[in-house]
């Protein structure tokens, strides 16, 4: 992959002095101001061991270009807005180069992306680099702002972030766990990626605040994503006699765990796992083991939250969705929605489209209650990052198959409890 040491407005700006090429590189730019188009760049892992947060993209994206094809009045005028999607392929090194085409050959005015850090960050990184504005969702942000080295006295030029943190989805599980009984030991299962290198962090992940809480977290170091063998981890977590899973893992890793599990005896009697045990998909693929699972929940039918684009509720979304495609509502399909009723609220509010320091000063004045929650930069953790409601959900068997159920809402009481904890 190419490595640009020069922004793009660099580039323009030093070409237009010599007067070589500007011309052509700036007609996109003049065609903008006629056709009062707005091109947005969005990255997202449509293939690959991520693909299940991209599976609603299509649903999604269709009902949003429905709605731009109207236009969208901001100070200038009216303006169309352009979709251009790219496939990060669940590859870092992929995310960073099709940003970078987006935002050199496509020139979009605004980049986005969702996803877990593996997509979020290379693009981030990229929208940095070329000070282009970016907004990304769908990544807990201390990876995304730490896994960027970012300063928090300082943060970032151009790029914003809405999502929950860590903090909050230790505190979805502990209000899971502490009134079940079970003992605190707890397996710690956390690859050597972006993800789980921040949930296993000693300082800024899991480790303190299970201490805190009197929980015993048995961490026995990072695993490669995609290994064929856990069986050093089970051997350690039956030693330790873990009655309690967690961590962070792509589907693939869990199946392969929760099979060996089975087959070497590790029967614990909670297993709360974030990413992994998010979609419908992959717990009805484990079958009558995927009854009881329990993870974060940070969107669902039940939140009491409308999109500010389109008015629809968070339980229409969802019901609209499967009723599209006949299959289960997922979580990333909120934040899809929530990611471009920003995009749409930012062009309302920018005082001049063409100008990407008044694009990025309407993101940072964001103040928008979204079909996700309320997104406002202003209220922090740090700079650049705002947070979304999180909850604690559990797969429990159904009339028709097993549903994701609201146990735990102490962290985000405005979201109701739909049903109890049950132990595995």
């Amino acid at each position: 992959m190419t490595h640009f040491t020069t922004n793009r407005r660099t580039v323009i700006r030093g070409l237009a002095a010599i007067g070589l090429a500007a011309p052509a590189i700036l007609r996109g730019r003049s065609a903008f101001a006629q056709g009062r188009t707005i091109k947005v760049g969005h990255v997202s892992p449509r293939t690959g061991p991520l693909a299940g947060f991209a599976e609603a993209d299509e649903y999604v994206l269709e009902g949003i270009r429905a709605k731009f094809a109207e236009g969208i009045a901001g100070q200038g005028g009216t303006y169309n807005i352009e979709i251009i999607t790219a496939d990060s392929q669940s590859n870092p090194n992929r995310a960073a180069e099709v940003a970078s085409d987006l935002i050199l050959r496509e020139e979009v005015d605004i980049i986005t992306a969702a996803s877990t850090p593996d997509t979020t960050n290379p693009v981030a990184d990229q929208a940095e680099l070329n000070e282009v504005p970016c907004i990304t969702t769908d990544c807990p942000w201390q990876p995304y702002f730490f896994g960027r080295s970012g300063d928090p006295a300082n943060g970032f030029e151009s790029t914003y972030h809405f999502f929950w943190g860590l903090e909050d989805v230790i505190a979805a599980f502990l209000a899971m766990w502490d009134g079940t009984g079970v003992e605190k030991t707890v397996a710690g299962l956390f690859p050597n990626d972006a993800d789980g290198n921040a949930w296993g962090d000693p300082e800024l992940g899991l480790p303190k605040p299970l201490a805190a809480a009197g929980y015993t977290l048995v961490d026995p170091g990072r695993y490669q994503p995609l290994t064929d063998d856990f069986t050093a981890q089970i051997n350690a977590f039956k030693e330790a006699n873990c009655q309690i899973v967690t961590g962070n893992m792509i589907p693939p890793d869990f199946a392969t765990f929760w099979a060996q599990a089975a087959q070497q005896g590790f029967n614990p009697k909670i297993v709360t796992i974030g990413k992994a045990l998010l979609f419908p998909s992959v717990v009805d693929s484990l079958g009558e083991r995927g009854n009881g699972l329990s993870s974060e929940v940070w969107w669902s039918p039940y939140h009491p939250f409308s999109s500010s684009l389109t008015g629809i509720s968070a339980k229409d979304l969802a019901n609209g969705y499967s009723d599209a495609t006949g299959r289960p509502w997922t979580q990333p399909i909120g934040f899809k929605h929530a990611l471009f009723e920003v995009v749409a609220d930012v062009v309302k509010r920018a005082d001049d489209v063409r100008d990407p320091q008044s694009i990025v000063a309407a993101i940072a004045s964001t103040s928008l209650d979204t079909i996700v929650g309320p997104v406002d930069w202003s209220v922090g953790p740090v700079k650049n990052v705002t947070k979304t409601p999180l909850v604690g959900g559990q797969w429990q068997k159904g009339d028709n198959g097993l549903n994701l159920e609201i146990v735990a809402n102490a962290t985000a009481p405005e979201v109701p409890v739909t049903a109890e904890m049950q132990l595995l």
